[in-house]
């Protein structure tokens, strides 16, 4: 199952709080056929989880993936890093192995 880090679920909640989105919406991940820009996914604030979609609670954050989205991140880990302008972008790293 997806892994959201403590700071991707801060920022998650940042996100819902300034754009006005209900307690039960969270950010919300889909599969995209074809690939738009190489990536296979498409992020969004959503109000709440469509019917078939995981939903991943951290902190108070919640993440909606649909089901293929699902199976795409079931061993990744959501978190936030700077880009070169020091602005905050969501990213999917492998999980760490023990």
């Amino acid at each position: 199952m997806l892994a959201v880090t403590e700071a991707a679920a801060d920022a998650i909640s940042a996100l819902t709080a300034q754009d006005g989105v209900p307690e039960t919406g969270g950010l919300r991940f889909t599969l995209v056929t074809p690939e738009v820009d190489g990536a296979p996914l498409a992020v969004a604030l959503a109000p709440e989880p469509v019917a078939g979609d995981q939903v991943v609670t951290a902190n108070a954050a919640q993440v909606f993936l649909e089901p293929g989205a699902a199976e795409l991140l079931a061993d990744k880990v959501l978190d936030v890093q700077p880009d070169a302008e020091g602005q905050l972008n969501f990213a999917v790293l492998h999980q760490p192995t023990d």
